[in-house]
Parts: structure tokens; sequence; C-alpha cells
């Protein structure tokens, strides 16, 4: 059974958005990596995850893949402090208890974490797609527009059951 890590921000939770919509309301730009990185340290994650809704049913097609015992599944998330990690494996807890939950500090790729190679990253962020893959993962972008990017594309995350990872090397 091949290994499925699902990211967090931007594929289950829209916390993207939400926490750029904070940091503009801040007069933060989010380029200034300094500053940014001082808000999203500081961050009340749970209520950061409590205002943020669920991508596209994301939760229920989380359980959708779980009971077709194709993979085995992990949810791989950078976090940029503790809390934000306490508090993403609260979030998770609370709709699926049986699930592997791996957080990964912002400064380390998520190919350090886990094995990638064989196993399969949906990821909205292309870098780490591309990380993934030069580690001999297979990369699939979580895209609302069906933006591949020039990776496999979904844009909900049950997708992945229709697709076929078998004959991938």
């Amino acid at each position: 059974m091949r290994n499925l890590y699902i990211d967090f921000d931007g594929v289950i939770l829209d916390t993207i958005n939400t926490t750029y919509k904070m940091l503009a309301e801040l007069g933060i730009d989010h380029k200034d990596e300094e500053k940014t990185k001082e808000f999203y340290a500081s961050l009340d994650w749970k209520k950061v995850l409590e205002e943020t809704p669920i991508i596209n049913d994301g939760i229920n097609c989380i359980h959708k893949i779980l009971e077709s015992n194709k993979f085995n599944v992990a949810i791989l998330t950078h976090v940029n402090s503790l809390d934000e990690a306490v508090q993403k494996v609260k979030y998770i807890r609370k709709y699926l208890e049986d699930i592997t939950v791996i957080p990964v500090p912002k400064a380390i790729s998520k190919t350090k974490m886990v094995r990638s190679k064989d196993a399969i990253l949906i990821d909205d962020y292309s870098g780490n797609l591309r990380e993934w893959e030069s580690e001999g993962g297979i990369g699939v972008r979580f895209s609302l527009k069906l933006n591949g990017k020039g990776f496999r594309v979904i844009d909900k995350l049950d997708q992945i059951l229709d697709m076929d990872y078998e004959t991938v090397k």
C-alpha cells in the first residue's frame, strides 16, 4: 500500500487566505519575511482554525480515502510554532481519530521528515512538490483553479482515488 501525505494549509483548510487577511488588517506585507514570521509565531491558532473554512469538503474526502484502504494516509503540515502544531493536531482529532499528523518545522523540508520515495504528496505549494519529486516521490498539486503548474492536479481530495499510481515508479 502506497503512502499518501496530505498538506493541511491551503488543502484541507483555507488558512492561507484567512491569515493573509489578518496580515493585511495589521498592515503587514506578507513578503516582509521577518514581520510575517513573527506574526505566524504569535498567532492564536485555535481561533484561526475555528474561523477558517474547510476547502471542498476536505474532511469528508479524507474519510472516503481512509475507507478505501488504498493508501496509508497521514497529514504532513508545515508549522511556524509549537502552538500551531498542537492546535492543528487537536483540530484534526475532532474529525479524524485514527490518522497520523506530522507537524514539520517551517525551516525543514517535508522530504526530511518522512520517506518520500514512491510516496504521494498532495500539496498546494509547487516548491514542496518539486522537492518531493526530486527525492523520488509523486507530487499532486491541489488547486481550486486546476492549475497544475506541471504536476498532476486535483481540486477535491477524494479525486486521488480515481488516479492510477500503481504504474508510477
